[in-house]
């Protein structure tokens, strides 16, 4: 009779446990996913927020590279937020964020309006990257970055909206005004002047394609190898620029006293052009010239007077250029041909030409990249001297395959 309870007590202990699991399995087999919705993203940078209710380990799936998801995964409810780049071109686009929980999945579609037809009128109430196109531009200013150097402003950082009352800031006409001091931490240890400038960033806010390489955030020129030139972003290019110089230095030594760099365009460790501006203490125009910088070996750096002259005791350039005078200067890179404009309203345009053929900058590993704004080209005047330029335009454009 005992052994007859027994079995049976063991055999509801076993329906038991059989019940029991087969109700834990229920449970591990219930999948919940629910999101919320997110509206137009405007043309601008914007990021915006999905509730995500999950009870279980969920991943996304993101379609458009210029959308950015964080966090990308995690576990139960979780709140993203979803980042749209600013829309560089004039028609709306859309994408796609796919949260996936087991086998649920549940897809919002994203977005983005077209980016306005400029109007040609600067809004002094916009911060720059509202006024200008500045989708692959990031900024470095002479402030320091927590290790002894100079702050970099990511492309995302910048078109978030980013002013500095002190460096850079929309002007009271709406120009992008770049200020930048003698003194002040310096971009690495291979620099001894400060900048307050742009330098070209063809990735946009993909950060997974490094800096510096031939590879999609550069270009190279026209006469490159082909496997660099399908390598890179694109090859040659041109950039065009409008502005005015309203302070330049007055102080420090003869040999730098009130000039500037106001372009380039860098290479790997050497400049194809920089571009001057100059105006001494006792002249009331200014002058402006550039360099060509060949690679080692390939010889010496070459100066082009422009308008005027790059001397340090030359008298007032005739023909000129005065502060606060508006002017606008285009970079050109052909294949191997460098061309330098400078034009003024109701005057003739000044060209200037480069054959770079033997300049070493159309050979395997050689990259290109844009640079705007104020670099400052004095290091012997007072600490609290300036350079102060602001421009009213800034395009540029590249040959892509």
């Amino acid at each position: 009779m005992k052994n007859a309870y027994r079995l049976l007590f063991i055999s509801f202990l076993l329906m038991s446990l059989s019940a029991c699991g087969s109700s834990e399995t229920e449970e591990e087999l219930t999948e919940i996913l629910e999101l919320t919705t997110v509206n137009e993203f405007s043309a601008y940078q914007e990021t915006q927020t999905v509730n995500v209710t999950a009870n279980m380990y969920w991943f996304t799936d993101v379609v458009g590279d210029w959308i950015s998801v964080t966090p990308r995964y995690g576990t139960n409810n979780a709140t993203i937020e979803i980042t749209a780049a600013t829309n560089s071109v004039y028609e709306k686009r859309t994408g796609s964020i796919t949260v996936n929980v087991g086998n649920l999945s549940k897809t919002i579609t994203i977005t983005q309006a077209a980016r306005e037809e400029s109007s040609g009128e600067l809004d002094p109430n916009k911060p720059p990257s509202q006024n200008f196109d500045l989708s692959t531009w990031k900024l470095n200013t002479p402030e320091n970055n927590g290790s002894g150097f100079a702050k970099t402003i990511s492309v995302s950082e910048m078109n978030s909206g980013y002013e500095d009352d002190e460096y850079f800031y929309t002007a009271d006409d709406g120009g992008m005004v770049f200020k930048c001091p003698v003194d002040g931490f310096k971009t690495s240890a291979n620099t001894s002047y400060t900048r307050v400038e742009l330098r070209e960033m063809l990735r946009g806010t993909d950060t997974s394609i490094s800096t510096q390489g031939v590879n999609k955030n550069n270009w190279v020129f026209g006469t490159a190898p082909d496997s660099d030139k399908n390598a890179a972003a694109g090859y040659d290019g041109e950039m065009t620029a409008t502005l005015a110089i309203n302070h330049v230095t007055t102080t420090g030594s003869s040999s730098h006293v009130g000039r500037l760099i106001i372009g380039q365009i860098h290479a790997n460790d050497d400049e194809p052009i920089r571009v001057y501006y100059r105006k001494l203490k006792n002249n009331a125009l200014g002058s402006i010239y550039f360099a060509h910088e060949p690679t080692d070996g390939n010889g010496d750096e070459q100066w082009i007077d422009v308008i005027g002259s790059r001397s340090s005791s030359v008298a007032n350039p005739e023909d000129g250029i005065a502060l606060n005078e508006k002017f606008t200067y285009t970079i050109n890179v052909v294949g191997d041909l460098l061309t330098f404009t400078v034009s003024r309203e109701g005057k003739e345009d000044v060209v200037k030409t480069v054959n770079m053929q033997n300049s070493g900058f159309n050979v395997s590993g050689q990259y290109m990249y844009f640079k705007a704004g104020i670099y400052q080209a004095n290091n012997t005047g007072d600490a609290n001297d300036y350079a102060q330029a602001t421009f009213y335009a800034l395009e540029k454009s590249h040959t892509t395959n």
